[in-house]
């Protein structure tokens, strides 16, 4: 035995550094709540630690966790607290979390059911319980990715074969050159990934048939052009900056009869086809043929967990195809054949524990109380002079503007400096805007005021420099 395999043996024996780390970590979610929730600056200064050469000799396991914890742990962004309201970014529920850590020591990789058989069963497990909570078709399958960036580019890929397929195409085999014509149509609104996603399959952002949307974000359905079977029509469940729903009745009643494939990205969105008072918004979705989301976005899990449903399961298989001579298949799910990946980890571990914890009636309640927060915010926002809600708050996305371009920014820039909370900017129809995104399940009526009163400040700041 080599003396590094002795020390590593040892290390495992003793368990101090598991100890260490995961007192660190309780000391860390003790202050979650009550600290700033972007770094101080001399948190972010202290990053510097980190810049060294790597050492030549090994370093003592215990250094290296007290280096994370005193340098890294003030140098994060407070996404599990209750304040952080940008990038569309959740929480984490305590079981996410304790599932994770448990997870951590399993290091599983789902790939094939001979590799994790936990990982693929607790896989098959929550594609059922998804498609009955999305009331989905029942033959949908899931694949478990990083994020809604790759599961666009999944629903894409097995739209892209399904079209070529019916044209006695095989992609696999022939490639893109002279192959049929796809068309894709969407809305002048949709998501940057899905434009990534469609340049990346090589369908061309040049070629996509861009749709006006309505003052909300929403495609115009009648501006849709004809359909057909060779084409592509990508919708919205909940808009990145108003939260706002594509007409899926109208759509995918209209795409159906056409032989036209709808994917729906509902990377935030789609949870609330799971929620009674808000199912309302994806009426008629089950028409669709793929839908991307994530959990780690309303639903509250750990980083990262972004789910593909498809109702076509050989097209999804076809387009991620894997095959070896050294692959085992087996009868039972094998998850690198749902996914781009094949060397992923076991995500579904906590996504489950989530899920399993919550319930039914659990996801209706995080879901809608995220709705809560922000129709609060918005009530008590819309009162204060100085600013403006651009949409209708129909999720949990709020807009929000002040006179001019120049304050709005300004006063943005200012509620980050502050700290209280945090939020990004956008754009709205050529203004600028800050996007406000009600993700935690930790936001307390509380924090909604905190951030009120932030956002007064700090506008009462720049209105005095401006004078």
């Amino acid at each position: 035995m080599s003396t590094l395999q002795e020390k590593m043996y040892s290390e495992l024996e003793q368990k101090e550094i598991f100890k260490q780390a995961l007192d660190n970590g309780l000391a860390y979610l003790e202050t979650i709540f009550n600290r700033n929730v972007y770094p101080s600056e001399e948190a972010l200064l202290n990053l510097t630690q980190f810049d060294e050469e790597l050492s030549v000799d090994s370093t003592n396991p215990k250094d290296v966790i007290d280096q994370l914890h005193q340098y890294g742990s003030p140098a994060t962004t407070a996404t599990l607290g209750g304040r952080y309201f940008g990038f569309v970014a959740s929480s984490v529920t305590p079981i996410g979390i304790a599932a994770k850590n448990l997870a951590t020591f399993w290091d599983q990789a789902p790939a094939m059911h001979v590799l994790s058989p936990i990982g693929c069963k607790l896989e098959s497990v929550v594609e059922k319980w998804l498609v009955d909570l999305f009331n989905l078709p029942k033959d949908t399958c899931a694949g478990f990715v990083s994020g809604t960036s790759t599961a666009n580019l999944c629903g894409l890929a097995a739209a892209r074969y399904h079209i070529l397929k019916k044209n006695n195409w095989d992609i696999n085999e022939k490639g893109l050159r002279n192959a049929p014509e796809i068309r894709i149509i969407t809305g002048k609104h949709a998501h940057s990934t899905v434009v990534k996603a469609i340049s990346i399959l090589g369908l061309g952002k040049e070629n996509i048939e861009w749709v006006d949307v309505d003052d909300q974000g929403r495609i115009n359905t009648e501006l849709v052009p004809e359909l057909d079977q060779n084409t592509i029509l990508i919708l919205q469940a909940g808009n990145v900056n108003s939260g706002a729903f594509d007409n899926f009745e109208q759509l995918c009643k209209k795409a159906k009869k056409a032989g036209t494939w709808v994917h729906i990205d509902g990377a935030f969105g789609l949870w609330a086809a799971a929620t009674e008072k808000l199912n309302y918004l994806t009426q008629r979705m089950e028409l669709a043929d793929s839908w991307a989301v994530d959990a780690h976005k309303t639903l509250n899990t750990p980083y990262d967990s972004g789910i593909i449903l498809c109702a076509n399961r050989a097209a999804l298989v076809s387009a991620l195809h894997m095959s070896g001579s050294y692959i085992i298949h087996s009868e039972q799910r094998d998850g690198m054949l749902y996914t781009p990946e094949m060397s992923r980890r076991a995500r579904v571990i906590e996504l489950w524990a989530t899920l399993k914890y919550l319930g039914k009636k659990g996801i209706d309640e995080l879901v809608y109380t995220l709705h809560q927060r922000a129709r609060l915010f918005t009530d008590k926002i819309s009162v204060v002079d100085g600013f403006y809600v651009e949409n209708d708050v129909v999720f949990n996305q709020v807009i929000v503007r002040c006179e001019t371009d120049t304050l709005t920014e300004s006063t943005l820039k200012r509620i980050q400096e502050l700290r209280d909370c945090w939020l990004g900017g956008s754009a709205w129809f050529g203004r600028k805007v800050m996007r406000v995104s009600f993700c935690s399940w930790a936001t307390t009526e509380e924090d909604v005021d905190i951030a009120i009163r932030s956002f007064q400040k700090a506008l009462a700041i720049e209105l005095a420099v401006t004078d």
